[in-house]
């Protein structure tokens, strides 16, 4: 790479002087939402790295709250998709109609053609209409009838799941997991932050309206920004040793770990680690990864990349406690 401090201590500044909109942002969507900034951080990173998020936690958590508001911050078009069984592709995508004044066929654009794309409670659909929109996901583009549409940017999926109900779902292969940057798990809010939460909504006081703080365009010159924090060699070492350790745990005295682990991280689990690192370190105005980055990020970079055994269920380990036990033993450089 050849970087010198110096170079280092440039690109420092230069990231501390492009990172100053995050704080706008997080004061923005903070003005209606109470907490979450473990959720927020991690659909920051989504937006800074151009990837998509799969978010599980129960209803009521605010999910389609914080990612309409951050929409609302970054004044970039919204879209939400209620997945239900009877969905179907047209729905997502669009379809062509016969506009009988013209005798012809037009295009009739779906929801995806957003910035913003919620894809509530992903797993209801069929398989049919969760490719319609993975197809989207990976190429950012649509096709209708025979016609090619490429999807504006920033291009945002961000797709929830409920964890309670699993009947008459339909889960999501791993091969579509695989496709999102990083599943995040939505937490229940403090004591305190749901106090809040109750008075604000039991008074009856106006919701305060989020305004636009930072242009899209603004955020797409800071993607370009995050890839070039720089990462050292000993950094690279270390994200490529918790992915191998998915894969063959014997290699790294995981002996025990051979029993639980199905199958390990795919090459798309390094890359995602590397970039969700970049974009940690830019949150927190650094122009350099350290591996606590690393570190902060790797369950959610991970937690749908690594499948676990029949033996591992059945002891009920999760895949955060095969992760946790990866990050003790593998040296921090």
């Amino acid at each position: 790479m050849g970087f010198t401090a110096n170079d280092i201590k440039e690109l420092n500044e230069k990231i501390q002087y492009q990172s100053a909109f995050i704080d706008k942002l997080r004061d923005e969507v903070g003005k209606v939402i109470v907490g979450q900034h473990y959720m927020l951080d991690r659909l920051l990173i989504g937006l800074l790295t151009n990837g998509h998020i799969l978010l599980e936690g129960v209803p009521g958590l605010a999910k389609t709250l914080t990612i309409k508001s951050l929409a609302q911050a970054v004044h970039a078009k919204f879209s939400r998709i209620q997945f239900t069984p009877d969905l179907l592709p047209a729905d997502v995508i669009g379809t062509m109609i016969y506009n009988q004044q013209k005798n012809e066929f037009i295009v009739r654009k779906g929801p995806i053609f957003a910035n913003f794309v919620l894809a509530d409670e992903i797993n209801r659909s069929p398989a049919k209409v969760q490719s319609a929109l993975l197809e989207a996901m990976q190429e950012r583009q649509v096709t209708i009838g025979e016609q090619t549409f490429k999807l504006d940017q920033p291009f945002l999926v961000l797709a929830t799941q409920n964890p309670l109900e699993q009947e008459g779902t339909y889960p999501l292969p791993e091969a579509q997991q695989d496709r999102f940057l990083m599943k995040v798990v939505v937490g229940y809010p403090s004591k305190t932050e749901e106090q809040q939460i109750l008075r604000q909504n039991i008074q009856g006081e106006k919701m305060p309206v989020v305004k636009q703080v930072v242009s899209t365009q603004e955020v797409i010159q800071a993607r370009d920004i995050v890839r070039e924090v720089y990462m050292d060699e000993k950094i690279e070492n270390y994200i490529l040793d918790i992915v191998f350790a998915t894969r063959s745990p014997e290699k790294y005295k995981l002996e025990k770990m051979k029993l639980l682990i199905a199958y390990g991280g795919s090459p798309r689990a390094s890359i995602n680690l590397g970039l969700a690192s970049k974009a940690h370190a830019f949150l927190n105005k650094r122009g350099y990864v350290i591996p606590e980055d690393v570190r902060s990020i790797c369950k959610d970079v991970l937690r749908h990349r690594v499948g676990l055994t029949y033996e591992a269920e059945a002891e009920n380990i999760k895949t955060e406690d095969v992760v946790d036990d990866i990050l003790k033993v593998i040296p921090v450089p």
